[in-house]
């Protein structure tokens, strides 16, 4: 099946997109990266250490590779702007993850400040990818403003409680006629093919692989999960009914 995903310029076959934190060791990751069939990476600016050979996540990271640079750590607008232009000065390329949180508890993104952020950072070329609290009337002022995709969590990041916005991703995805990435929270690979089977364009996850006994294992059984969903949702899920409907006919029996 050619299922090409077309998103800021470039041609994804994987619908996976994974996140570089919380790994034991960061030799994992490029195992990671081929177990699971991602082709987007998000990487913390903060953690790109050219001076310590460990540290420095982009030495584990394959130049084939699209960097998504996210903006953690940002409590404004203007911060979140600030990174986004260290990151592209760093030739990190011009992808950029937002991320405006000032919630330390749940650590909910600022809808309000993530549109101003992508308002300047669209103008200026970069391929905006807000993380954001689901919400409809926010995500259509963001497509507005130029967003390529809109990034919805699930549940509260790294809490791998699953898709508890479900309802409202599912309103996002009927209503703003761009694609929506499910972002933070999903746990279980059936998750995200339910993600998938909704019509959502891609899932972007860490805390599920990078915390699993066997990540690789779990990196695969994702980028799985993934195909299947989406596969399903292109091929049209059956009707759902209150009553039961027999697959086989319910006469011609013998003696009848």
């Amino acid at each position: 099946m050619n299922d090409v995903f077309h998103l800021g310029g470039k041609a994804l076959s994987s619908r996976l997109f994974i996140g570089t934190g919380k790994y034991s060791r960061n030799t994992l990751i490029p195992e990671v990266i081929a177990r699971s069939g991602a082709e987007v990476i998000t990487v913390a600016l903060r953690r790109v250490n050219p001076d310590w050979e460990e540290e420095n996540l982009l030495h584990h990271i394959p130049g084939s590779m699209t960097l998504l640079p996210n903006t953690s750590g940002a409590r404004t607008a203007e911060e979140a702007i600030r990174i986004a232009r260290l990151a592209r000065a760093a030739d990190m390329g011009n992808w950029v993850k937002i991320e405006v949180i000032n919630d330390q508890r749940y650590l909910l993104p600022d809808n309000l400040e993530t549109l101003r952020a992508t308002e300047v950072l669209a103008a200026e070329g970069f391929v905006v990818l807000p993380y954001m609290s689901p919400d409809l009337a926010a995500a259509i002022r963001l497509r507005d403003a130029g967003a390529a995709a809109v990034m919805p969590l699930g549940s509260p990041i790294g809490s791998n409680r699953g898709l508890r916005t479900k309802e409202l991703i599912g309103m996002m995805i009927e209503e703003t006629g761009m694609p929506v990435i499910v972002d933070a929270g999903i746990g279980r690979p059936s998750e995200a093919a339910e993600a998938m089977e909704m019509g959502a364009a891609a899932v972007l996850l860490n805390t599920a692989i990078a915390t699993a006994r066997d990540p690789l294992g779990m990196a695969e059984a994702f980028r799985a999960a993934v195909a299947a969903g989406r596969l399903a949702y292109l091929s049209g899920l059956g009707p759902v009914q209150q009553e039961a409907a027999a697959s086989s006919p319910l006469t011609g029996f013998l003696h009848e």
